[in-house]
């Protein structure tokens, strides 16, 4: 979600031709402009989310080492996991994802529209730099205000059928709280987290900014198209939307992956028996690497990854982009 959410929020309209005051002008369509963002951004993530919600189960067992499936690849589990805990396996966990999801798509498009605002007026950076700057900290507010709704999807995401430590979201939280330090129980992970996403989100912006300039200034006819809310807007064609951003979400995964594995690994604590040697990121990314190596530790699952950034891609630009014509946001 962090670079189709970077991505799209990376784009700034062209402005529009003045139009008469009333019922379908500026002056009405700017009312609630944040409510609209908010639900657009969000409905979008759910969306995105939802379509790759097996793929990500699967990268959450196949990252922790899951002793039900750490001997399978990535298709071999996609087929294991259905056999063993039915098809609805595929998705356990993604209720607390789409809790989470929403408020994270949601802030971080208001976040990175406040903060190249003021990048842009009180440093005085523009351009790419000011998308790769604005980017990294939307993508860190975000992290930070919705982190214990993903701590406990992934704790709910990484339990197998039979063993069940929790029984629901609300069994999690509590649980968590009560048994794991209370409130700071829901931060574990949160560095590497942080240190992941300033280059994912930042690198997201920075590289489908780029495209997306690049193409519309040389090739607006074949690349463009006008957008439906507003006609003197003109807005990227679905299938470049998707070829963009699937480029940017793939850069940007490859540079941060380390870090989201030590954060999973992290997140988990308590669940996975060599909980004592991983307390901290150094030790976790020590571990990691001291056991299983680069290929097989700290980029394990990186192919799912890139297997999940095109349908994401797909799915969040075309249902924003639909969002964001509906909610009159151009």
């Amino acid at each position: 979600m962090a670079a189709a959410a970077a991505a799209l929020a990376a784009a700034e309209p062209t402005p529009a031709m003045p139009q008469a005051a009333g019922a379908g002008g500026p002056a009405a369509r700017r009312d609630f402009y944040w409510l609209r963002s908010f639900l657009a951004g969000g409905i979008a993530g759910c969306c995105a989310k939802t379509t790759v919600a097996p793929l990500d189960r699967v990268k959450v067992l196949l990252q922790a080492h899951n002793h039900h499936y750490k001997h399978l690849g990535v298709f071999s589990t996609l087929r294991a996991v259905p056999q063993k805990e039915g098809y609805l396996g595929l998705y356990k966990g993604n209720g607390a994802m789409m809790i989470r999801i929403f408020p994270y798509g949601a802030i971080q498009f208001m976040a990175f529209e406040h903060y190249k605002t003021l990048i842009t007026t009180k440093l005085g950076v523009s351009g790419h730099v000011h998308r790769l700057m604005a980017g990294s900290m939307a993508g860190m507010t975000a992290v930070i205000c919705t982190y214990p709704l993903d701590m406990v999807r992934v704790r709910l995401a990484f339990q197998v059928k039979g063993e069940h430590t929790y029984t629901g979201i609300i069994h999690a939280f509590k649980t968590i709280y009560a048994k794991e330090g209370g409130f700071l129980g829901f931060y574990r992970g949160l560095m590497p987290t942080i240190l992941g996403m300033a280059p994912y989100a930042g690198v997201s912006f920075f590289t489908f900014g780029t495209l997306k300039s690049v193409g519309l200034s040389h090739a607006p006819t074949l690349l463009g198209r006008p957008s439906s809310d507003n006609p003197n807007v003109l807005v990227l064609k679905t299938h470049i939307n998707l070829l963009c951003g699937g480029v940017a979400g793939a850069i940007a995964q490859t540079i941060s992956y380390p870090f989201d594995v030590t954060r999973r690994r992290m997140q988990l604590g308590t669940v996975l028996p060599e909980f004592e040697k991983c307390l901290t990121m150094r030790e976790t990314m020590k571990y990691v690497y001291g056991h299983h190596g680069i290929r097989k530790g700290l980029y394990r699952g990186l192919s799912l990854n890139y297997i999940r950034c095109v349908p994401s891609q797909a799915v969040a630009f075309t249902t924003y982009e639909l969002m964001k014509q509906f909610f009159h946001l151009n």
